[in-house]
């Protein structure tokens, strides 16, 4: 089941991004506690996304966030990761906006893959000063079919 999430799955969400940032990116395994992931959830992603979530039974297996052209969070869990659910978290922005922009790390290959081979581009490489985990990352555009990026 794919659904918005509302204030009351802001936990589930936060623990989803914890697994699977974690997963992803070893090298920065406890850059936050749990109750510090679930503040940002509820203060910060929650009041200024749209979010949404795709569940197998009851569990939230992956989310999405965005607003504004911009994708703030997406995450699946690893154990279901390469079943589709990033693609189908990822169309759910694409219907919204004409244009979506992202930061990933440039470490993140796998991501980088994810996101190059369902039409972003690469625009931007920084040396990680202006990110809080200090990570030289990567900047993406996708604009919808028919639309000039710029």
């Amino acid at each position: 089941m794919l659904r918005q999430l509302a204030l009351t799955d802001m936990g589930a969400a936060a623990q989803v991004h914890r697994i699977a940032f974690d997963r992803a990116m070893p090298w920065l395994v406890g850059l936050h506690t749990p109750d510090e992931d679930r503040w940002f959830y509820r203060e910060r992603v929650f009041p200024t996304c749209q979010i949404w979530g795709r569940f197998d039974d009851d569990a939230l297996i992956g989310i999405i966030a965005f607003s504004d052209g911009w994708i703030e969070q997406l995450y699946v869990v690893p154990a279901v990761q390469g079943r589709g659910i990033g693609t189908e978290l990822l169309v759910v922005a694409k219907g919204v906006c004409e244009r979506l922009e992202l930061w990933t790390f440039q470490r993140n290959a796998p991501a980088r893959r994810f996101y190059e081979a369902r039409g972003f581009t690469l625009v931007e490489e920084t040396e990680g000063a202006r990110n809080e985990e200090k990570e030289p990352d990567a900047r993406y555009l996708w604009t919808r079919p028919g639309r000039q990026a710029g």
